[in-house]
């Protein structure tokens, strides 16, 4: 496997924004074991990046401020590898061409943090290649790729706003949301997403409340402070951290703070950018080992 990067001039790229559940509502449970959700996700410009280029092998690189969180993983089979062997797979099924790609991650969101990493890179990397590879793939088809590679992987794929029920296959767009000023915060702490569903006391809970008819930034806040997120509670007793990280972020002045999916990565929505990146500041000068930083809604 090639250990050098092609030149960025020879790429071409993708973004993977970080996927962040403003609110998560774990509603059944199925027979084989997947739990069924109803989640409101948006994606903030702040995220991983994937980036494309001819070679005559397949390569795989990883860099960026949280690629040594990945030294441990088998670069040959991650996310990103899969979904470009499937991808392939699909396109040679009929015959059409998928050469070898020369694929660069730069790998700026935290690992195992409950805000799409993994997901988001595969659905970007499904993206780009459909692209680099000029291939035509219907959507049903792509949607059912995307699927077999993890249940956020369909919501990555939109990377808008959207309502995802059932196991995260069920997507309803959501209409007229405002940007909203954010900051994410993660103390450092990988959670285990199977064992946060493990500690869930019951999986049987009702649905999130319906969404406010006018969706600006005061009314979301207000929103999200009446929804909730199932996973709190399970995720608080493995990795108490995340209280601490919550509070940090309510005594910046956020107009709302909550948990995103499983954790340990948390959230304050506020005002305005400038009132987030001032927080961002004041949080990343208290504990500065954290992971901070002020982005915002696409």
């Amino acid at each position: 496997m090639a250990e050098t990067p092609p030149s960025p001039a020879d790429q071409v790229g993708e973004d993977a924004p970080a996927k962040i559940n403003l609110a998560l509502a774990v509603t059944g449970k199925r027979a084989d074991g997947y739990h069924l959700l109803e989640s409101l996700a948006v994606f903030t410009r702040f995220g991983d990046r994937i980036q494309a280029a001819d070679a005559v092998e397949d390569s795989v690189v990883v860099d960026g401020p949280h690629a040594a969180a990945l030294k441990d993983d088998d670069v040959s089979d991650n996310l990103v590898t899969r979904a470009r062997d499937r991808l392939r797979a699909h396109l040679k099924q009929s015959g059409r061409k998928a050469p070898p790609v020369a694929l660069r991650l730069e790998k700026n969101l935290p690992v195992a943090s409950g805000i799409g990493g993994g997901s988001a890179d595969a659905a970007a990397t499904l993206r780009l290649l459909i692209r680099f590879w000029n291939a035509d793939v219907s959507e049903q088809d792509l949607r059912i790729l995307a699927l077999s590679l993890g249940a956020d992987v369909p919501m990555c794929l939109e990377s808008k706003a959207l309502m995802a029920r059932g196991i995260g296959e069920e997507i309803e767009p959501v209409e007229d949301m405002a940007t909203l000023p954010m900051v994410l915060v993660n103390p450092g702490v990988a959670v285990s997403t199977p064992s946060v569903f493990k500690a869930l006391t019951s999986p049987d809970n009702p649905p999130l409340p319906a969404l406010p008819a006018t969706r600006d930034i005061s009314g979301m806040a207000k929103w999200i402070m009446a929804a909730r997120n199932d996973l709190v509670e399970p995720a608080l007793s493995l990795s108490p951290q995340i209280g601490t990280c919550l509070e940090a972020i309510r005594s910046s002045g956020a107009l709302v703070h909550a948990m995103s999916g499983s954790g340990a990565t948390c959230f304050g929505i506020y005002e305005t950018t400038d009132k987030a990146k001032q927080a961002a500041r004041q949080i990343s000068k208290e504990w500065p080992r954290w992971f901070v930083t002020a982005t915002e809604t696409r």
